[in-house]
């Protein structure tokens, strides 16, 4: 088996999935929070359009993201005239794509925790003068601490297998955008069914091991809140 192919599809993956859950942690947390306590008329279009990576498919994502990343499209432009040439087809375009399609596995676990919250807990934090801030970090976090950790869990695993957009978005490059599950569909179209099965095989068990892990967490929850 070509270990020399497998170790940058490795490496580019966990850089992929960890830069993605990273990124959309600081970004989804405030999106989860405002949908989980607004009344506002925009938060049914706005959890629609968080939502909408779940049931698109994952090559119409792509491929519009292809074209304004593309020469021609808005974002190629504007990358284009800070001098940092187009995203298609690079890493970092990778990134922008991962992003997008794993947004509602980390946004919706926030939002689920946040609505479960006891708003009781907050009024009487404020009532002892904590800051907003403070009030969110040392009473919400600590509170909806499965929540975060079932988001980065889900965040994490949704990248690593991510295929279609990224296929679309950054091709196959190695040591750029390859990353594991484009080299198992390079491997099978090249026949080479032993590393094939190597690869598959690893993807196999790393979902495995989230599901135990998501499962194990759920348990540990609900034995803490008495329902088993």
């Amino acid at each position: 088996m070509a270990l020399t192919a497998i170790w940058p599809a490795l490496l580019v993956t966990l850089k992929l999935a960890s830069l993605t859950t990273i990124i959309l942690l600081l970004l989804g947390t405030p999106v989860a929070w405002w949908l989980a306590r607004t009344r506002s008329s925009w938060k049914t279009p706005l959890s629609a359009l968080v939502a909408l990576p779940m049931v698109l498919p994952p090559t119409v994502l792509g491929f519009y993201l292809l074209i304004a990343m593309g020469p021609n499209g808005f974002l190629g432009q504007m990358t284009a005239a800070l001098g940092l040439g187009t995203l298609a087809f690079t890493f970092w375009g990778l990134l922008l794509a991962s992003v997008l399609y794993s947004l509602p596995f980390v946004i919706q676990p926030l939002q689920a925790g946040f609505v479960a919250l006891d708003p009781t807990v907050l009024d009487a934090a404020a009532t002892l003068r904590a800051s907003p801030v403070d009030r969110f970090f040392s009473v919400v976090v600590p509170i909806c601490r499965p929540a975060f950790l079932t988001a980065i869990v889900m965040g994490f695993a949704h990248t690593v297998g991510e295929f279609g957009v990224i296929l679309m978005v950054g091709g196959n490059i190695e040591g750029e955008t390859r990353v594991l599950s484009v080299l198992l569909y390079d491997r099978v179209e090249s026949m080479a069914y032993t590393e094939a099965h190597w690869i598959a095989g690893g993807l196999l068990i790393f979902s495995f091991v989230i599901l135990l892990l998501m499962h194990a967490l759920s348990h540990r929850l609900a034995r803490r809140e008495g329902r088993v």
